[in-house]
């Protein structure tokens, strides 16, 4: 697939909050070691990217991955969703084999 996807939702909550901070529209996405699944996302306003960084652009905000989270990765798309539950970023990803309930880890 070779592709994260940043969805429109996704790109204006990023926009907006980059505006509050007075930072660049640069969203990181990153998996670290962790979680109750094994593996959890990391997201960050980044301020530029690295030399070997995947760069996804969609309305002006830039979501940049690194090569080693890329393989865990590949396919996925970021959301922004709100529900009675509370706002959040949201990965949707086809290699995840599964996943706990808060969202926020994800096992292989």
């Amino acid at each position: 697939m070779n592709n994260v996807d940043l969805t429109p939702a996704a790109a204006a909550r990023v926009a907006a909050i980059a505006v509050r901070q007075a930072k660049p529209a640069i969203l990181r996405l990153s998996v670290e070691g962790g979680g109750c699944s094994g593996f959890q996302y990391k997201f960050g306003l980044a301020d530029a990217p690295e030399g070997d960084d995947l760069i996804t652009e969609r309305d002006g905000v830039r979501l940049l991955v690194d090569p080693v989270s890329f393989d865990l990765l590949d396919g996925s798309a970021v959301d922004y969703v709100e529900n009675l539950g509370g706002a959040a970023f949201k990965v949707t990803n086809p290699n995840a084999a599964s996943g706990c309930g808060c969202g926020s880890s994800f096992s292989v």
